[in-house]
């Protein structure tokens, strides 16, 4: 709709479309910290996500205690206590931007000039969401993988101080509280991409031709193409866009710990199929 109210004139409607979802980056970022659903029910979901990381780890304290402090857990605990530092440092700074970002949007006329510069302003915070949402998952990733360490190489289950129903029941609430505070963190990021999307397009909030988008024809050109009005013999192909979002170093470390995951599991499959062979007498 944004592009026909451009057509029309319709400036002030445009207007407002990017000023709501520049208001939408900072609602959604307040979000992450409190939002209400619509059965009135109040989530927190960084802090829900901080708490249950909490709680799982102490699920695993009594156990961590009583092994040597080079054990084969030492790197994986050592990696989730640093990333997990790290995260919480980066929420404090992310809840700091989202109440100055309030302000400014608060600040900000709906003029072109002062959503285009409100947009730029906008685009640390939206890439400080993207990156949560990568420690989001890299640290619940390293507690998966701290457990799965305890129990294939560190014989966690034979211990008594290993609490196995504590530990899934925390396990999974870790889980879930980590895809709410994603799927909130994605929210902030979404109408910031939606706002730029407009301004970079139509910076003077007026309609122009875009390359693959749009372009202002007359009859003359119309009538030139055979009267055709295949939208493809006008705005033509858009270029392929380069994906901003991929992280190469992120992505390997990601790969890296994923690597480490199928190379524990291995081990403990390994160690299950030789087991059972000598059970059998093979």
């Amino acid at each position: 709709m944004a592009i026909v109210w451009l057509y029309r004139g319709e400036t002030d409607r445009y207007l407002q479309l990017v000023s709501e979802y520049l208001g939408d980056v900072t609602d959604e970022a307040y979000g992450c910290f409190a939002v209400e659903d619509d059965l009135g029910q109040t989530f927190r979901p960084l802090p829900d996500f901080s708490d249950a990381l909490k709680a799982l780890r102490n699920s695993l304290a009594s156990f961590l205690k009583s092994q040597p402090q080079t054990g084969p857990q030492a790197d994986v605990l050592k990696e989730l206590e640093k990333e997990t530092d790290l995260f919480e440092q980066d929420i404090e700074q992310f809840r700091n931007a989202a109440r100055q970002a309030a302000q400014q949007w608060d600040a900000a006329p709906d003029t072109n000039a002062a959503l285009l510069k409100l947009t730029q302003a906008f685009e640390p915070i939206a890439e400080q969401s993207r990156d949560l949402i990568k420690q989001t998952d890299l640290i619940y990733k390293l507690a998966t993988r701290l457990i799965d360490t305890c129990e294939s190489e560190c014989h966690a289950k034979d211990s008594d101080t290993w609490l196995s129903r504590d530990i899934t029941r925390a396990r999974k609430a870790a889980d879930e509280a980590r895809g709410i505070a994603v799927e909130q963190l994605k929210q902030v990021r979404y109408f910031w991409k939606q706002a730029h999307w407009l301004t970079e397009r139509f910076p003077e909030a007026q309609l122009r031709d875009v390359e693959g988008l749009v372009k202002l024809v007359d009859l003359q050109e119309i009538e030139a193409n055979d009267w055709s009005l295949t939208p493809g013999r006008y705005v033509g192909v858009v270029p392929e866009e380069v994906d901003e979002d991929f992280d190469f170093e992120e992505t390997l470390r990601e790969i890296h710990v994923e690597l480490e995951d199928l190379n524990a599991e291995a081990v403990t499959l390994a160690a299950t199929i030789k087991r059972n062979f000598e059970e059998l007498g093979v």
